[in-house]
């Protein structure tokens, strides 16, 4: 097999023409907007909302956050998902349902159909997050894997600059038709993102997994820097997939998916994992916890209410600053994509969260002050406090931001890969809806402040488990992750089970 030991330390290869998996990457990532656009957007909206509906703070922060609940729904269907119909067709799907939910938002005529809309665009919503960065790490060569599937973030980001655009462009409109025209022009970028993806190839790994070698190999031959790294990316599939070496042709039959297969894959992650595969489930799961419960979704979503707390208090200009900040947060993703491959992703992601504590501390020391001394604007704290919340996207952006995509999906082992990324969008979207519906309810009982304050020390913790968990995963490739989270070799991580499973492929196995 091509399975054989890396050595320790592994320089990604020089990039030769990666222009057919960038362009797939682009479309792929492109389902990211959807998620952006409605952070991005209820931020602004969210202000006309509360006027026009005359809701409560309470109810205000749960439409705001509620979404990332309702994604658990889509990020674990979109496992199950994508291995049915395939990665490519999952993203269609996702498009398709976030259209529906967007068109729901925008005709809402009370608190409960904006609350349905919701649940629909938050099942949208999980399916783009789960299946973006997997297909992306499956198409991408080991030598720009990092700069491919940063994509996501980046999208993510660009979607932010949109509804924070789409705030300001909008917010002259009458008061009952704002805030609808801001949600409901959500469902053009996904109408158009559904007919471009239809031009994508599938993913090469789930056309193995599903026999089709000859497909298999026109993609990878296309999205490799070399044919021989192409041959290599495939004895490597066709490894992890359990598939003899020495088979070969365009069409395997494989044996049919057998009823115990799905809770092998829990028994392997989830119920008794190997000491690597435990390790890789922690860091995969950690990274998106810390992403989310180091405060990124409450300084995006809820940046108006921190600068009218900053003494800002026209809506025009509250809406201006905020579209400062998504220039900010789009700009140093942009550099981070092109460092990910040059540096690595431990380093960038530790200095990324070591000047995100300190922006997180001064942001905090700056709103203090403000809240202390309530009816006298202080020059200093309130630029300090506005400078503070760019100063800590930027760094959020250069690092823990798409860092946390790119890790995620390229640690887990081809076989556990669907559930393992599924898990941790889950883990991502709770933490980021406990943030953003507790926000205004904790800043009202410990200051804004105080708030911030909470972030910081959540940010502490961070650095320490990526610094004691993390290994660098740059210019690895996917199937030879195993070995930096402890393996002895490359098939540790799969159990004595699947050595009778593969001599059943072998003889069930037949080529055309």
């Amino acid at each position: 097999m091509a399975s054989a030991a890396l050595p320790a330390a592994v320089e990604p290869k020089k990039k030769g023409s990666v222009k057919f998996a960038f362009a797939f990457a682009i479309l792929a990532s492109m389902t990211s907007i959807l998620l952006g656009y409605d952070i991005g957007v209820m931020s602004g909206a969210s202000l006309y909302i509360k006027k026009d509906l005359k809701i409560t703070d309470v109810q205000l922060e749960i439409l705001m956050g509620i979404l990332n609940v309702y994604s658990l729904v889509g990020s674990f269907a979109a496992g199950r998902t994508s291995d049915w119909i395939g990665r490519r067709y999952t993203i269609v799907f996702a498009a398709v349902i976030f259209f529906v939910g967007a068109f729901l938002m925008g005709f809402a005529v009370n608190y409960g159909m904006l609350m349905f809309g919701r649940f629909v665009a938050g099942v949208g919503v999980g399916y783009a997050l789960m299946i973006a960065p997997v297909y992306t790490a499956e198409v991408s060569p080991a030598s720009a894997r990092g700069f491919l599937t940063s994509f996501p973030e980046v999208f993510i980001n660009f979607g932010i600059l949109l509804g924070y655009v789409s705030n300001y462009a909008f917010a002259r409109l009458p008061l009952n038709l704002g805030w609808r025209v801001m949600l409901g022009i959500g469902a053009a970028p996904a109408v158009v993102l559904a007919l471009m993806v239809l031009r994508m190839p599938e993913s090469p790994r789930w056309l193995v997994m599903k026999g089709r070698l000859g497909d298999a190999k026109v993609v990878l031959d296309k999205t490799s820097d070399t044919p021989e790294e192409a041959e290599e990316r495939l004895a490597d599939i066709k490894a992890a997939a359990g598939i003899p070496a020495e088979l070969d042709g365009d069409v395997v039959t494989m044996p049919k998916k057998e009823s115990g297969d799905e809770a092998r894959v829990w028994k392997e992650l989830i119920l008794s994992p190997s000491p690597a595969m435990r390790r890789i489930l922690l860091s995969g799961i950690g990274i998106h916890f810390f992403q989310q419960a180091s405060g990124i979704d409450a300084v995006v979503l809820y940046s108006p209410r921190v600068f009218k707390s900053a003494g800002i208090v026209d809506d025009n200009k509250l809406l201006g600053t905020t579209c400062a900040v998504g220039v900010t947060k789009t700009v140093f993703i942009l550099v981070a994509t092109f460092l990910l491959d040059k540096i690595g992703r431990r380093p960038l992601l530790l200095s990324s969260v070591g000047g995100m504590i300190f922006s997180l501390v001064c942001l905090a020391a700056g709103l203090t002050v403000i809240g202390h001394y309530p009816d006298s604007k202080i020059p200093w704290a309130i630029g300090l406090a506005i400078a503070s919340t760019m100063a800590y996207v930027a760094f959020f952006s250069i690092g823990l931001g798409p860092i946390t995509w790119v890790y995620s999906s390229e640690v887990f082992p081809l076989q556990v890969r669907a559930l393992g990324c599924a898990l941790g969008v889950a883990t991502n979207r709770v933490t980021s809806g406990v943030v953003t519906m507790t926000f205004i309810s904790l800043s009202n009982a410990i200051t804004i402040g105080g708030a911030f304050f909470l972030y910081g020390g959540m940010a502490v913790l961070a650095w320490v488990f990526f610094f004691t968990f993390l290994p660098e995963t740059r210019g690895r490739t996917l199937e030879g992750m195993s070995k930096l989270f402890g393996a002895t070799d490359e098939d540790e991580l799969r159990k004595p089970e699947d050595a009778t499973k593969d001599k059943k492929l072998e003889m069930a196995a037949t080529t055309n």
